[in-house]
């Protein structure tokens, strides 16, 4: 059930080092109004350290979101651009719906009264989880999508032991030419322009040391469906 999820996460935060949520490509409010509710009760403030995001948020509300999942500070959402950020800025005035942006909708459906601008994010990012150097980048500059022969490319010139990849609507990890790659998807099942029918979905990285744990969660049918993949740094 989705409680015995919500209790799972609760428990990897304590015992398996630290906990990083990895999303991406909600497209709210212009693809999506919101984050599933069952992904919502899960994902509370204070249980994880970390949160990368591949692009794609939205607007400015839910990117305070992410932030408030690790007690405020911007300096723990790392954050890169998808393909629409440039144009993201959250609603104006009166709307109160979800058809465009300048009716922004939040993760719980309300709405900011004053137009702000997203904040600039890197196309590229690195940073250092455990011994895993990682690396984030939205995925639409790699061309096909989601090749693993280009994505690898990325990687090795980065000098990462993982890549996050967004734009990608199938979510998971894979292991190629001595790399990792991991596929988020999108949190609130957005389509893409190669893909109408998506599952929602997101990923929990537990990171101790020279060892990952990822938790990939993907909502099937109003059910919550999880798998685990792990990895070592050799």
């Amino acid at each position: 059930t989705t409680l015995a999820i919500a209790l799972t996460t609760t428990k990897m935060a304590a015992n398996f080092g630290e906990l990083v949520l990895l999303c991406g490509d909600h497209h709210i409010p212009t693809r999506s109004l919101s984050i599933p509710t069952p992904f919502q009760r899960m994902l509370v403030p204070n249980k994880m350290q970390h949160v990368i995001c591949t692009g794609n948020i939205g607007n400015v509300e839910e990117y305070n979101r992410l932030k408030e999942l690790v007690g405020g500070s911007s300096a723990c959402v790392h954050c890169v651009a998808g393909e629409y950020d440039d144009s993201m800025t959250t609603g104006s005035g009166s709307g109160g719906g979800g058809g465009g942006v300048g009716g922004a909708v939040g993760i719980n459906g309300s709405t900011n009264a004053a137009t702000i601008a997203m904040p600039s994010f890197p196309e590229t990012k690195v940073i250092q989880l455990g011994q895993f150097r990682m690396g984030i980048i939205g995925g639409h500059q790699v061309v096909p999508w989601g090749d693993l022969s280009a994505l690898a490319m990325v990687r090795r010139r980065l000098n990462v032991d993982v890549l996050v990849c967004g734009s990608m609507r199938k979510e998971g990890v894979v292991e190629h030419e001595g790399g990792y790659y991991i596929f988020p998807g999108s949190i609130t099942g957005a389509y893409s322009s190669s893909t109408a029918d998506v599952s929602p979905s997101f990923i929990l990285l537990a990171v101790q040391g020279t060892k990952v744990v990822c938790y990939v969660y993907k909502l099937k049918d109003g059910e919550v469906d999880v798998s685990k993949t792990e990895f070592t740094k050799h």
